[in-house]
């Protein structure tokens, strides 16, 4: 099942994908697509829902973030060995964690604002994990199960804020509409093996970034099981898991995003998502 949220910002309804790729509207059913239908019998209950029964939404309407009440927004740097060697960086040993701020997220085909003064904006296409009921002290045979489906996240960084400001990375990655999300939260039934999916970054038409999942360092169930053990994982929330080579910070000499700049990037089976960067105003 794919959920989405459709709509103008902060007035988004529930809803879901046909076989067709039409929207159909799930308001009749529930309010609004939060942690409480991720899990047990309450996404069963949608899953069961015949999406031709529901009503079609007409024209084009925007997509939103597709859930509401995001709790955590964890992130997984150098997840791929080849990323890490584009960011003159070592292969880490265990899974490096930082933190996207809530207030960062962002419709997917929303414009990110390039912050006042940056210089170092830069893309990222990846793959992002929804828990679906609470982890704690998982094991990775285990850590599946908590897992409610997963997402396309563009994780845009600020260079700079990221590594030239002291500090932890969290600086250059919560800035305001740095977590573009969507289109859709896509069921683990629907996707399959998710350690299968490849991945594809466009900057203003070119092809940037290319890999795969298959090659991340650190899958899927083993940063569920990792995270699980410094706090409770719950319904609701966002892991970003990392990306391939190809992110502005490693072209040469490094490019990155000014205004006007666009982005379209995609994963197997999560959809499409892109977006236009635009200069900070107040």
């Amino acid at each position: 099942m794919k959920l989405l949220r459709y709509g103008p910002k902060g007035q988004e309804k529930p809803g879901t994908l046909d076989a067709e790729g039409r929207i159909r509207d799930l308001s009749g059913f529930i309010a609004d697509i939060t942690p409480d239908q991720l899990h047990g019998p309450a996404l069963e209950t949608l899953k069961a829902i015949d999406p031709t029964t529901l009503p079609l939404v007409e024209g084009q309407p925007r997509y939103g973030v597709p859930i509401n009440g995001v709790r955590k927004f964890l992130a997984i740097g150098l997840n791929f060995a080849d990323h890490a060697a584009e960011s003159n960086l070592p292969i880490p040993a265990e899974p490096v964690l930082f933190t996207k701020a809530i207030t960062c997220l962002n419709g997917p085909n929303d414009d990110v604002v390039i912050p006042r003064g940056s210089e170092k904006t830069d893309w990222e296409v990846e793959l992002g994990i929804v828990i679906g009921k609470p982890a704690s002290y998982v094991t990775q045979a285990e850590a599946l199960d908590h897992v409610a489906g997963y997402v396309l996240i563009n994780d845009v960084s600020e260079r700079a804020y990221q590594t030239e400001r002291g500090g932890t990375w969290d600086k250059g990655k919560g800035c305001d509409t740095f977590g573009p999300v969507g289109p859709w939260l896509v069921t683990t039934d629907e996707v399959g093996d998710v350690q299968n999916l490849d991945m594809w970054l466009d900057l203003n038409g070119k092809r940037m970034q290319t890999g795969n999942t298959k090659t991340m360092i650190f899958g899927v169930a083993e940063i569920v099981s990792y995270l699980s053990e410094f706090m409770t994982l719950e319904p609701g929330d966002l892991i970003t898991t990392g990306t391939p080579p190809g992110v502005g910070l490693g072209q040469k000499p490094p490019l990155y995003l000014k205004a006007g700049d666009t982005v379209r990037l995609g994963i197997q089976k999560l959809g499409e998502q892109g977006q236009t960067f635009v200069e900070w105003t107040r």
